[in-house]
């Protein structure tokens, strides 16, 4: 073995490796300022008036967003430390959709703090224990701070509620045009089980988004059903409508069939040929008739269409779309009830799926197949609603999307647990004040980890002024002061122009054209509490590490050595 002991660790590694050691504290600084770096982009993006982030991946597709999820993702992060805030965000996003941005920039400031302890000359394992310390008594704290929770999901007022502040953090001034569309997208789709003991229960995948360039977006519609945003493989008239239509859903293509194992047919004369041709046709034929005689108004084919298929389908009359994702033809499958067949023929009557009303829609110069289930009270159960989102360009289309997304997940997070929590900063400064005082309680070098954990709480109130434009001095100060009053509901105003920029977040406030211009502002609290978790856990993370050892990226060819 040809170790070489002059380089040290190095010389024991592979070659490629990289290997960072902990001098003084290098390695945790270093990795608080990539930290550091991650949450001053996202930091901008926060609340309502928090500003877009224009990313253009390696593919040169442009990303207007302020979604920190979306940001995140589109980076392409690769330093381990930011890394582990990423993944944070992600996990975030996947469970609640909301509350991204507060994971990473949280963390970030949690580090941001860190770093100055470190320079005072507190150890690390010090500055992790009074965290975590800080960390147990903020879960304690936040369940008493909680104002009138969410009640009755299928109140449109009561979910507007709950959406109305997340839409508005994504997509400021539509939230009026979005809400009511998510809102009755979602009450139409919920749905009480046996496993849930009757309780109302949403399934965000129940809400689908189909995005149509063109218009405006006060032209986004709701429509309780699917949308399918392609016309009909066969001929159809737009005026038409088929009433109480009966479906046929196959999992494979409409066309001849393919044996399993090879073959080979021997033909003599031109007559076998044609023989053999007019036998196919007529057992297409066979197959289309049967399926019509079966009551089946439309087909829904999960492959390609041949043309002599396509030829009887017309000939009987018979509505057929091509949809070429498995995922979307599952989807269609739960929305009429049916189910997939794999094989050619006509269906079993449990096989069929119904719906009220299917019909072929010009939507800006698009032509779309609508497959509609009736109001509420129609026999018809609806299993999937559909929001259609217009507008001018395909950036502004992909941003609404994901705040339509987001109202949903925070609908879903309502039916679950009801509770609420002040917003607009009110909550994060009630927990600043609190902890500073359990601080002053904590005996030992400790108290300055816990004085630091709740100063990082008032990045959220001081970024939400500064992103409106307000002197954040001013704010926090009183803000502080109505807390210390016991007004523990006052949050700041972003659209303050005079004065000290604060609002009580539990009242709504309507303008004179008694339009509510000033939505009451509450937060989830199962958000708000898997948000500063998950931010929690990863700087503790980050700051437990003391040495970073890269391995030679695959495929990156050999980088020397011997």
């Amino acid at each position: 073995m040809s170790y070489n002991s002059a380089s040290g660790f190095q010389g024991m590694l592979k070659s490629g490796h990289a290997y960072y050691d902990n001098n003084r504290f290098a390695t945790t600084l270093r990795n608080i300022e990539a930290v550091k770096q991650l949450s001053t982009i996202l930091r901008t993006s926060l609340g309502p008036q928090g500003m877009n982030k224009l990313v253009i991946t390696h593919l040169e597709k442009i990303i207007v967003t302020s979604d920190a999820a979306a940001i995140v993702k589109e980076l392409d992060i690769i330093h381990p430390a930011a890394k582990m805030l990423s993944m944070a965000s992600e996990a975030q996003d996947q469970e609640f959709g909301d509350g991204t941005n507060l994971v990473v920039s949280f963390a970030g400031q949690l580090l941001t703090e860190t770093e100055e302890l470190i320079r005072m000359g507190l150890h690390t394992s010090e500055i992790i224990s009074g965290y975590e310390k800080a960390a147990d008594k903020l879960y304690e704290l936040l369940p008493t701070l909680t104002v009138r929770p969410f009640v009755d999901p299928k109140n449109e007022e009561e979910l507007s509620r709950v959406i109305k502040p997340v839409v508005m953090a994504k997509q400021c001034g539509m939230e009026y045009i979005l809400t009511p569309l998510i809102s009755n997208a979602c009450r139409s789709v919920m749905h009480s089980s046996e496993k849930s003991s009757g309780k109302l229960t949403l399934s965000p995948d129940a809400v689908r988004v189909v995005k149509i360039i063109g218009g405006s977006v006060s032209a986004s519609t709701f429509l309780r059903g699917m949308v399918i945003p392609r016309p009909p493989e066969t001929s159809y008239n737009h005026h038409d409508k088929i009433f109480n239509a009966k479906i046929v859903v196959f999992g494979c293509g409409i066309e001849a069939s393919a044996t399993e194992a090879k073959g080979t047919v021997l033909m003599k004369t031109a007559e076998d040929l044609r023989g053999y041709n007019k036998s196919e046709e007529i057992k297409m034929e066979e197959i289309i008739k049967g399926i019509k005689e079966a009551g089946v108004d439309v087909c829904v084919a999960g492959g390609s269409i041949s043309e002599m298929a396509l030829h009887f389908l017309n000939k009987y009359n018979l509505l057929t779309i091509k949809i070429g994702s498995k995922w979307e033809l599952r989807r269609l499958c739960r929305a009429v009830n049916a189910t997939a067949l794999v094989r050619m023929g006509p269906p079993m009557a449990d096989e069929m799926g119904l719906c009220d009303t299917v019909y072929v829609k010009e939507i800006g110069d698009k032509h779309v197949t609508v497959f509609e289930q009736g109001p509420e009270k129609s026999h018809q159960e609806c299993a999937v609603a559909t929001v259609v989102l217009r507008a001018s360009t395909q950036s502004v289309l992909a941003d609404l999307e994901r705040a339509v997304e987001d109202g949903v997940h925070a609908a879903k997070t309502a039916c679950d647990d009801g509770r609420l929590l002040p917003g607009a900063g009110a909550t994060e400064m009630a927990l600043k004040l609190a902890l500073m005082k359990f601080g002053d309680t904590c005996p030992g070098l400790e108290q300055y980890a816990i004085r630091a954990f709740a100063k990082a709480l008032e990045f959220v109130p001081r970024t939400l002024a500064e992103n409106s434009g307000q002197d954040a001095t001013s704010v926090l100060a009183a803000l502080s002061a109505a807390h210390a009053k016991g007004q523990g509901t006052m949050g700041v105003d972003i659209y303050c122009e005079n004065g000290p920029g604060i609002r009580d977040t539990s009242l709504e406030v309507s303008s004179s054209s008694e339009e509510a211009l000033f939505p009451e502002l509450v937060d989830l609290f199962a958000t708000k509490l898997s948000a500063f978790r998950l931010a929690v856990d990863a700087a503790l993370t980050v700051l437990r590490v003391d040495q970073i050892v890269m391995a030679q990226p695959s495929g990156a060819g050999n980088m020397g050595g011997p």
